[in-house]
């Protein structure tokens, strides 16, 4: 919800234990979806407490199968965003089905250092706009500048809507009526970014 100083950063995510843990494999049960063919490892993806490292090439999904949601439900992120020179989005998405077959589908909610977030659908190889890309005062950017951006992502689904929220403000609110929300949940990271994701958790809400 912050900068965060980059030494400061170093410290918490660069250890050299961690340092030798990130050379490991990507996260066991995870799996790395790109929006067009790219070879494996396009994307370095690897354990690092807290959480996980993502450095990556194309876009992509990030995933864990198991990981699914329904009924009334909050999905949280805090993520730290590292310098970079490109306004591309890194968040989270819910719903997702098919994920590993060509009519896959998923409700995604990002933000990017320039301040402003995005929530769309996509349908196998198409993507809907559901709010274009708007600026807030909830997101911490980061445009270039030392240190990281932390922000805190999330998505609250209640039983009458679907309401999107960064760093504890709700920025926005659709009827859950017509968003498709119940599936498997995960992150989406678009291209060249370097973050790092301090956790993806799921927990139950009043309806």
């Amino acid at each position: 919800m912050r900068l965060v100083p980059f030494a400061l950063v170093l410290g918490l995510f660069a250890t050299p234990a961690l340092a030798q843990e990130s050379q490991q494999e990507r996260p066991a049960d995870w799996k790395v979806r790109f929006d067009n063919p790219a070879p494996d490892d396009a994307i370095d993806f690897v354990t690092m407490a807290p959480g996980w490292h993502v450095t990556t090439g194309p876009r992509a999904i990030l995933y864990k199968p198991s990981q699914v949601a329904s009924g009334a439900y909050r999905l949280e992120s805090t993520i730290h965003l590292f310098p970079s020179s490109r306004r591309e989005g890194f968040g989270v998405f819910v719903g997702g089905e098919n994920l590993d077959g060509p009519n896959q589908s998923y409700l995604y909610f990002l933000i990017r250092g320039d301040g402003h977030y995005l929530i769309k659908h996509r349908a196998g190889d198409e993507t809907q706009v559901i709010v274009p890309w708007t600026e807030h005062e909830a997101i911490v950017g980061h445009e270039g500048q030392e240190g990281t951006a932390e922000n805190t992502l999330a998505i609250e689904c209640s039983g009458e809507s679907v309401d999107f929220y960064v760093n504890g403000q709700k920025v926005n609110s659709l009827p859950r009526s017509e968003m498709d929300v119940e599936g498997v949940v995960g992150l989406r990271v678009n291209h060249r970014l370097d973050i790092h994701v301090a956790g993806l958790s799921v927990s139950s809400i009043g309806a």
